[in-house]
């Protein structure tokens, strides 16, 4: 192990500006100085021995002048001065003066102050020298009788870690501390002692356990922990020993402690598979989740919840609790819902989705009842998009969430109310029942809708699915309705000009049957009359859309009216009424077209428009049975088409999921019984408690690639040159928010290097931790040094600088070499991921930072080069496969990524063959980088443009 890689057990804060004091002034401020002066000369002293200066002249004078002294200060710092001082001559053998030192330590283990008798037992777990512990080992036995606490707990340790490393000078070590247990009364006091027997003799901590088993629920929560531990290390050693301890793990589950329950949950687990041990864990799971008030907290226990589903016989078992779970729904955090919902709708089944159903349909009017809060919207949303998929799955529940979500498409929050339409126009085509309703809700909301884009759909589904006169004749209505007075034009210069009064101008009604309508419009409009300065707050809806230049949806309302005037004359026989009603949808056209050309609209209308609303016009002057075939069958059978698709497209995805977790079993696989295998064979199981602390330490053991060039040598930058007089290079190693540089440093001269000192300065969103502390390298000799990166956001970053040294007995100013540049690769933080169409736009929509990237490449083939993008950027391509499938010249796919910094980052590759310059000609276009910072779409933009070329190996 480098000295950087030892147990660090203090930390101290080195000033990097001051000049180190010469030997002489410390030892005189150590021997005639004050006590505030030998504690400073004391400090000064501790920083120049950990900058590798051996200073052996002081330590006689210390012995003399301060280790005498009764200040508490002093005493801390000698601690740290004898943990860090060299105690032995370069032969090895032990310094005679530190006899002296551990007679004073003896006097401190029976000082009469506890705290001077604890803090020196504490420094004794960090002495490796037993000629130093041996002549203290009564001292410290005596204090495991100490009436102090304090004392008595790091007695324990100081015994622990003395019977660890030199067993020889206290052997009956595992035989003390089990008879100081069963005396002790103090819960950490415990917790230290069964902690060691743990340890050292797991048949003693055993044995005591079997004793007291009954009352490990009066125990401390420390103490609970380390019993956990323990039981979970038994069981996974030897598995018989099972059923001796599950019924403690049970009882552990009501401690009142979360980390105990926390633990006995997740040991319980890996203990037992029987359905009662699972449904134990969840629940106890559950209970935390909704008690605790922390979301980091709630997020840890819902992905072991998550992690149980994965087990296909734990799946059932959780089905049973999707309510309990559902109570998870009251925290306030956007990120928790979302969890929680999506676990629900994995666990749903019959027998518990009409219950699930009916709690989201009181959390959808939960929703709309509550304040505004920012996070309001997205949760509706998410419940909209949950009882979607509920019904999709389970169609019987179509008809109870319907009418509840229809409501939400007059909400002013246009994402929910697109969800509901989504969803409302996949029931209409699916549930041939269910459309009579629909339309009718449909009907009623129509006039209340606020947004333009849901106003479109609803037109739409209302032209699609209309099939009786009496609904045709509503749709007419409400058309009118929401149109208001025509002739447009002439109505506004009427309006504008002050000789149409608001009463009149409503009454006016050229179709009988609208007057009752119009009228019920009109008693709106006198009491908005009352404020005439805003007067575009009384135009009807539609209009409004239509003055403000959006003429989108006067298309979809030509085509609307177009579908329903066909459906119309084919229903009804009288003649006269059917040129009536066709006459009424070509004056509604014709109005709108004459209000385009206007001057009346803030913007004109599109000449797309007004090519669609002619030719809408120009069908029903004609009614030719292809146009009817065209409107009324064709439209809904590309619905039809897609949703099947997208269908089909779950269900490939959900088999994929269901296929990874279903373990396959060979036919020629061995069959391993519990109860016959070996001891030694049952270790093949990680130990849960090792790997959590691997990975707390940043440890963890990564399969490492096939390929030899992927290893870690791979990322070994150079930093200086082979002829410098200091060598040095540095292994990247990027864990997930920081990254740690283990830089490697070789003295080339036959000199001693002094205050050999590594300066770092980072550019991007990275920054240093701490300077690396200064090390004195002897002729030839070679040291690491590690260096700490913190990592904010993902950009390219570059972290540069240069080694200063001093050479020792030169007068010249200090040397320094420059390094060469590390550049930290953004695609170490980048992870693919998905996102839904519309989320997708709405973020293109959104994100303010483009980088436009021009295709430069010697890829021939448009799949291939969208392929060498996805694995140089590690995005995942959103556009289906289908639609990429076939050969036409160009391509158009997007692609998604997120950070582990939470960024999205959005690219839209837009490329073609130019099949006129021949087969080998490569691929040309543009590719398109958003993202909502400018680092992100610059560094990703960067990385594309690096490795856009395939090199030939």
């Amino acid at each position: 192990m480098t000295a950087a890689e030892n147990v660090c057990y203090t930390l101290i804060n080195v000033p990097m500006d001051s000049e180190p004091p010469s030997e002489i002034s410390l030892k005189n401020d150590l021997e005639k100085g004050d006590v505030k002066a030998k504690t400073e000369a004391l400090k000064k002293v501790i920083i120049m021995i950990l900058n590798g200066e051996k200073l052996p002249g002081l330590l006689m004078t210390i012995i003399r002048f301060v280790l005498p002294l009764q200040d508490h200060t002093i005493k801390k710092l000698l601690l740290v001065f004898w943990e860090i001082v060299p105690k032995t001559t370069p032969d090895g053998r032990l310094l005679h003066e530190m006899i002296l030192v551990c007679d004073a330590y003896r006097k401190d283990l029976q000082h009469p102050n506890e705290f001077i008798r604890g803090s020196t037992l504490r420094f004794l777990c960090k002495l490796k020298e037993a000629e130093l512990l041996e002549p203290l080992m009564p001292a410290i036995r005596a204090c495991l009788e100490h009436r102090h606490s304090y004392v008595r707990r790091n007695a324990v340790l100081a015994i622990y870690t003395i019977y660890r490393n030199f067993e020889h000078l206290i052997p009956d070590a595992p035989e003390l501390i089990h008879d100081f247990l069963v005396n002790e009364k103090d819960a950490s006091c415990k917790r230290n002692a069964f902690m060691m027997l743990i340890h050292a003799d797991q048949d003693r901590a055993l044995d005591y356990l079997s004793t007291c088993i009954d009352q490990v629920q009066t125990f401390g929560d420390i103490l609970q922990l380390v019993i956990v531990e323990l039981i979970y290390k038994v069981c996974h050693a030897n598995p018989s020993e099972r059923a001796r301890f599950i019924r403690c793990i049970y009882n552990l589950l009501q401690s009142s402690s979360p980390a105990v329950k926390y633990e006995a949950a997740g040991t319980l687990v890996t203990l037992s598979s029987a359905p009662t041990a699972i449904k134990a864990a969840a629940q106890c799971y559950i209970d935390l989740i909704i008690k605790e008030s922390d979301n980091n907290v709630k997020l840890i226990v819902l992905d072991r919840l998550i992690e149980l589903k994965e087990h296909p016989a734990h799946e059932r078992v959780l089905q049973d609790l999707v309510m309990d779970i559902l109570r998870v729904l009251s925290t306030p955090d956007l990120e928790v819902r979302k969890k929680t919902l999506q676990l629900a709708l994995d666990l749903v089944s019959s027998r518990n989705v009409e219950e699930l159903v009916i709690v989201l349909k009181k959390e959808v009017i939960k929703t709309n009842n509550v304040s505004e809060h920012e996070d309001t919207d997205k949760y509706r949303q998410l419940l909209v998009r949950t009882l979607h998929s509920c019904s999709v799955r389970f169609p019987d529940m179509a008809a109870n969430v319907i009418p509840v979500l229809m409501e939400f498409l007059s909400d002013s929050n246009e994402a929910a109310a697109a969800d509901v339409l989504e969803f409302v126009r996949e029931a209409i085509q699916r549930f041939d029942n269910l459309r009579m309703l629909i339309v009718e809700k449909m009907l009623e909301v129509f006039h209340a809708i606020k947004s333009v884009k849901i106003y479109r759909g609803a037109l739409w589904i209302l032209g699609e699915y209309c099939s009786t006169k009496e609904d045709i004749q509503s749709v007419m209505t409400e058309v009118r309705r929401s149109l208001g007075e025509i002739p447009i034009v002439e109505s506004e210069i009427k309006k504008e000009a002050g000789e149409l009064k608001p009463e009149e101008e409503i009454t006016v009604g050229p179709v009988q049957k609208l007057v009752t309508e119009m009228g019920t419009y009109a008693t709106q409009s006198a009491l908005s009359s009352s404020r005439p300065t805003k007067k575009e707050e009384e135009r009807p809806p539609l209009r409004g859309f239509l003055l403000d230049g959006d003429f989108f949806v006067a298309a979809s309302l030509a085509t609307t009216l177009t579908k329903v005037a066909l459906r119309y004359v084919a229903l009804v026989q009288e003649k006269k009424k059917q040129n009536s009603f066709v006459a009424e949808a070509m004056l509604l056209m014709a109005t709108i077209l004459h209000l385009g050309k206007s001057s009346l609209p803030k913007k004109p209308i599109t000449d797309d428009d007004v090519d669609r609303i002619s030719l809408c016009l120009k069908v029903l002057s004609e009614c030719s049975p292809l146009m009817n075939d065209i409107f009324n069958k064709e439209c809904r059978q590309s619905l039809s088409h897609m949703l099947s698709a997208k269908l089909e497209e779950e269900k490939l995805s959900q088999k994929k999921e269901s296929e990874k977790r279903n373990v396959t079993v060979q036919p020629d696989d061995p069959i391993s019984f519990m109860q016959l295998t070996a001891k030694n064979e049952m270790n093949c199981k990680e130990d849960q408690f090792q790997l959590s602390l691997l990975a707390a330490m940043g440890n963890t053991q990564r399969k490492e690639a096939a390929d030899p060039l992927a290893s870690k040598l791979n990322k070994v930058t150079q930093l200086t040159g082979f002829s410098d007089p200091v060598y040095a290079e540095a292994y990247v190693h990027v864990n997930q928010y920081d990254i740690v540089l283990d830089v490697l440093v070789v003295n080339q001269t036959s000199d001693t290097l002094q205050n050999c000192t590594l300066e770092l300065a980072t550019l991007g969103d990275l920054k240093l931790v701490e300077k690396p502390s200064p090390l004195t390298l002897a002729p030839h000799d070679f040291a690491n040094i590690k260096a700490n990166v913190k990592v904010a956001s993902t950009e390219n970053g570059i972290i540069f600088g240069n080694i200063v040294y001093d050479v020792s007995g030169a007068a010249s100013d200090r040397n320094c070499v420059v390094l060469s540049d590390i550049h930290i690769d953004i695609m170490d933080y980048i992870q693919p991921a998905t996102c839904t169409d519309a989320e997708f736009r709405q973020m293109w929509a959104e994100f303010e930072w483009e980088n436009k990237v021009t295709v430069n490449t010697n890829i021939v083939d448009l799949n291939d080069y969208l392929q060498h993008i996805l694995k140089s950027t590690n995005m995942k391509c959103l556009t289906p496969e289908k639609a990429l499938s076939g050969y036409c010249g160009f391509m158009a796919a997007n692609l998604y990524a997120r950070s582990i910094f939470g960024e999205d980052a959005l690219a839209n590759v837009s490329i073609e063959k130019p099949i006129q310059q021949g087969p080998e000609a490569p691929v040309t276009g543009h590719i398109r980088i958003r993202a909502k910072s400018q680092g992100m779409a610059l560094s990703l933009g960067d990385k594309i443009n690096l490795s856009q070329k395939k090199t030939s190996i």
